[in-house]
């Protein structure tokens, strides 16, 4: 009998060794593919990269100015996420939008998931830096992909990164202000808040203020003209001001009831870093607003 307990132990026992030993075969295959996909790409494309020791190749294709960033530093940076043929976009964070953390930070907000590499990236960068990283599957969605993004199974990426030359949220919410403003041959008055406005129409009736009830009709676009949210005319809704983004609070009270403005909102007085459907993290509002109607 207990020679009958012993056997089947040992038969349990080899059999998980050998369950062991399959799965950890596969995934050194999937090194070993991934790394002859991604060292073909470098030879093909005569890339100057570094190898990481974790598996993952990077070239610094402009290293920016100034110091190079310290895990304590902040960081605004973006990326485009693709295919090493290039032919699929899997994500990409424009220029008008973009991530800022703190570079020590950086490998655990990326995706909604652990990537290493952009924080060992970043800190061989300086502001105004760009580099490209060409990531294994294995460090990136691995065997199960990512359907939201159409990421197939055990698919190496490409990823250019960039690091912002600002330094500061604030500081890239102006300068973006303002390259649209000459963009678009625009005259606007900047709030000390940082919003910038267009008055079209002073108004002529009851004065708006913080407690005010108002009755707008307007249209909420991206710098890009993406419209991510509008009350058209044929539609009557009313917001208690005190309720809205900082930006609407410190501006509509520049008009009156019957004016008509135009704001451009600085993502710290909009959404900030939370993401709204249409509206990406760090994201400058541009809004035309007429307020139809007040209830003080």
């Amino acid at each position: 009998m207990m020679f009958k307990k012993l056997s089947i132990y040992a038969v349990a026992f080899f059999g998980a060794i050998t369950i062991l030993s399959s799965c950890e075969k596969e995934y050194e295959q999937i090194e070993t593919i991934d790394d002859t996909k991604l060292t073909q790409y470098i030879a093909s494309n005569k890339l100057q990269v570094t190898k990481d020791p974790s598996g993952f190749y990077y070239e610094i294709v402009n290293p920016g100015t100034g110091e190079n960033f310290k895990n304590t530093d902040s960081v605004l940076y973006n990326f485009v996420l693709k295919s090493l043929d290039g032919k699929s976009y899997y994500d990409t964070q424009t220029d008008a939008y973009n991530i800022a953390n703190l570079v020590g930070y950086t490998d655990r907000i990326v995706l909604g998931r652990s990537v290493p590499a952009f924080r060992t990236v970043i800190s061989a960068l300086k502001p105004g830096g760009e580099a490209k990283i060409l990531l294994p599957s294995y460090l990136a969605f691995g065997r199960n992909g990512e359907s939201e993004l159409n990421v197939p199974s055990n698919e190496p990426l490409l990823v250019t990164l960039t690091t912002l030359s600002e330094r500061s949220q604030p500081e890239r919410d102006e300068n973006l202000i303002k390259a649209f403003l000459e963009r678009n041959s625009l005259t606007a008055t900047r709030d000390v808040s940082g919003v910038y406005y267009i008055i079209d129409k002073p108004g002529s009736g009851k004065e708006i203020n913080a407690q005010s009830t108002v009755y707008p009709f307007y249209t909420g676009r991206l710098l890009d003209g993406t419209e991510f949210e509008s009350n058209k005319a044929d539609t009557a809704v009313s917001y208690p001001l005190n309720t809205r983004m900082p930006g609407w609070q410190r501006t509509l009270p520049l008009i009156k009831e019957g004016g008509k403005i135009r704001i451009l909102i600085p993502s710290g007085l909009a959404y900030g870093p939370n993401a709204q459907s249409k509206i990406k993290m760090n994201a400058v509002l541009d809004f035309d607003i007429e307020v139809r109607k007040v209830v003080n």
